[in-house]
């Protein structure tokens, strides 16, 4: 019965604003490999949700096919669900956010599911700039189907049995900048102290936010001569900056390394603190993160942190004036106005 969670919890365990537990959070077992990054950036995920203390009831999960896909079952075991077919849980969400705004909306996903059959979804709700939180589960594979390499795999890295990929990778950070995302940020599954801020300062952004995520497969790709395994990752990971996110302006505690403290004020009042690393790297500047991206690239360097951000960024309704109010709560007389609200309609597009 090691399968099931036990229903009680010890009384004095620590509770957020809400007074929920972080066990409050949690969901079902996983049944992913043991090691899995994947289940690393679940628990990222439920420390900061219960950190902000934001309702598990108030979040919407979607996410399409693969094991990254399968990873909501693992956490938020009392909010909303909804697993899309393979490459299509970008417009799914987007209807889902059209619908109720009200909703805080997290898309898990993966480096097949986004980059390969889920391309064009992808760039698509990045240019539409959808208030949302898109992490990708990026391991360079295909884990579910025995670890062929997947669009992210480096050129020249090998896989488990000897192959060698020939063909360049697609870099979904590169692509989010370039296509609109207003907060864009590269984490590692194992570095749980940069990823839960990154998550956390996501959520709270009031735009298209795009977290990629390192995830080593320990099953297929976690091998000498891998760009996605564990090792390889922690000697080339270059760490841009660190952050921290605080509400009220209160005091906070951080073991962050000293330098230049840069503060972005987001749309809801919290402050995204920026520890500096490299006094070359401006994350308000679209141009010069796109630029330094390319540079450590080419180094060789895996380059982390929050590598861009808008703080002024408007959403898909604020550009389309949509109603506040959720669909389900309006009544006929809204969602029909009559001919007349047509005719007016149809005489402003001709």
């Amino acid at each position: 019965m090691s399968y099931l969670k036990p229903a009680l919890h010890h009384p004095k365990l620590p509770v957020n604003a809400l007074g929920l537990t972080r066990r409050d959070y949690e969901g079902s077992i996983s049944t992913l490999c043991a090691g899995c990054g994947h289940d690393s950036i679940s628990a990222a995920i439920i420390q900061a949700m219960w950190e902000l203390g934001i309702a598990p009831h108030r979040v919407a999960k979607l996410s399409g096919i693969g094991c990254s896909s399968k990873t909501p079952d693992y956490f938020l075991g009392a909010s909303h669900g909804f697993n899309s077919v393979h490459g299509r849980m970008p417009s799914v969400l987007t209807g889902a956010n059209l619908a109720n705004r009200e909703l805080v909306y997290l898309g898990v996903s993966g480096d097949g599911d986004s980059a390969n059959i889920g391309i064009g979804q992808f760039m698509h709700l990045m240019r539409r700039g959808v208030n949302m939180t898109y992490i990708v589960e990026n391991n360079g594979v295909y884990g579910l189907t025995k670890g062929q390499f997947s669009a992210t795999s480096d050129r020249g890295s090998k896989a488990k049995r000897g192959a060698v990929n020939a063909d360049q990778p697609i870099d979904l950070v590169a692509l989010a900048i370039e296509l609109g995302a207003t907060y864009v940020a590269r984490s590692f599954s194992g570095d749980k102290e940069q990823l839960v801020p990154l998550i956390k300062g996501a959520l709270a952004h009031g735009g298209a936010a795009f977290i990629d995520c390192i995830s080593p497969c320990v099953a297929f790709n976690n091998h000498e001569g891998s760009t996605k395994s564990y090792d390889y990752v922690r000697e080339h990971n270059e760490a841009v900056n660190r952050l921290d996110v605080f509400f009220d302006r209160s005091e906070i505690t951080t073991s962050y390394a000293p330098g230049e403290i840069v503060e972005v004020t987001q749309h809801d009042g919290s402050v995204l603190r920026l520890r500096k690393r490299h006094e070359d790297h401006d994350p308000t500047d679209r141009v010069a993160a796109m630029t330094y991206l390319a540079r450590h690239r080419a180094m060789g360097e895996i380059v982390t942190g929050l590598l861009y951000l808008n703080a002024g960024a408007e959403d898909l309704h604020q550009r389309l004036g949509t109603v506040a109010t959720p669909l389900n709560r309006l009544d006929d007389a809204a969602l029909c106005p009559g001919a007349a609200a047509l005719e007016k309609i149809n005489a402003a597009l001709r």
